[in-house]
């Protein structure tokens, strides 16, 4: 996220190499601050963010789907007469991108735990905000084709501002930059509002160090779980580009997603009469499409790009050592 923000700034001030991660690391060092400084404000930063992002984007939508003409003979590309195996294993690999748009849903389940009533607004929150989410991003993308044409939508990697300069002008095409930097803010601030709380548990049940489950005196917030979290996001953001970022990202995450959804078999089978808070709408159906479609992602992704799927692999597994060593400690204090 933080290295998304840059490459939009970048459109908008010339910045180095070395500008560009500095901005990363600046936002990054405001977000944390805030989610440190507590909880309450960095909710209410994620919602004004947030509503600013969806207005603007949706404002933005209707001025290029009113004014585009990208639609006009361009049936050939957007619908092709023949699907071949390769059109197929490509579409999968832009799915990895997409699904980067859709990433962050996860993140809620993490401050389950905090709240009042998680097995009923829980499931409500994901499907209307998957479903909210859904709806404004394909509006965006029809907008997005209908400003530049499928040929040049493909070409462009920064899409909203090069399609507002077709239509309104360079001008008009910075302000989109800029607005779009508000966008991968608020998504980094949602990500720094809930993720450290995995490490907050962890260090709780004797998985991770020990600090990472204190709670600030003042803020009443996991501060150092919060402050560990972006240090290493800063990390991240100075060491890889976006591209290798997000496929890293994606391709680890969809191994997970899918490992939990197929826990939910291993669980009924353990405990076939025991009463649940929740049960899985669907099932068996539902989250066995669900494994299946992303081992379909990931095994795609495996053959289409060997080189990064072992790197992604490769800092998944290199966890590993370190969780056998608490695990193995927390086995002999139960002990």
């Amino acid at each position: 996220m933080a290295v998304a923000f840059s490459a939009y700034l970048s459109n908008v001030v010339p910045l180095t190499q070395f500008g560009t991660k500095l901005a990363s690391v600046a936002m990054i060092g405001v977000i944390t601050g805030v989610n440190i400084y507590g909880t309450r404000e960095s909710s209410d930063l994620q919602n004004w963010t947030t509503y600013t992002k969806i207005a603007l984007i949706l404002g933005m939508s209707a001025v290029l789907l009113w004014l585009g003409h990208g639609f006009h003979g361009s049936g050939n590309i957007l619908w092709p007469e023949r699907i071949s195996g390769s059109l197929i294993s490509n579409f999968g690999l832009a799915m990895i991108a997409a699904l980067w748009s859709y990433e962050g849903w996860q993140f809620a389940s993490f401050s389950a735990g905090e709240a009042a009533h998680p097995q009923r607004d829980f499931p409500r929150a994901f499907f209307y905000g998957t479903l909210s989410l859904t709806v404004i991003y394909v509006i965006a993308a029809l907008s997005y084709v209908a400003a530049l044409g499928p040929a040049a939508a493909a070409r462009s990697d920064t899409i909203a501002a090069t399609a507002m300069a077709v239509i309104l002008g360079p001008t008009a095409a910075k302000s989109v930059a800029f607005l779009v930097m508000i966008s991968t803010f608020s998504a980094a601030n949602s990500i720094q509002l809930t993720a450290p709380r995995v490490y907050y548990a962890m260090a709780g049940d004797g998985l991770f160090f020990r600090k990472m489950a204190e709670v600030h005196p003042r803020f009443r917030t996991p501060a150092f779980a919060i402050l560990t979290a972006g240090i290493w996001a800063a990390i991240l953001a100075c060491l890889g580009s976006f591209q290798q970022l997000f496929t890293y990202v994606i391709f680890t995450g969809w191994i997970f997603y899918g490992l939990a959804g197929a826990s939910i078999f291993v669980y009924r089978r353990r405990m076939p009469g025991a009463d649940l808070p929740y049960r899985v709408p669907g099932y068996p159906w539902t989250p066995a499409i669900f494994v299946l479609a992303t081992a379909a992602l990931v095994v795609n992704a495996i053959f289409s790009g060997p080189a990064g799927a072992i790197e992604g692999l490769g800092v998944v597994f290199a966890g590993v050592p370190a969780y056998l060593i608490w695990r193995t400690r927390v086995s002999k204090q139960a002990s």
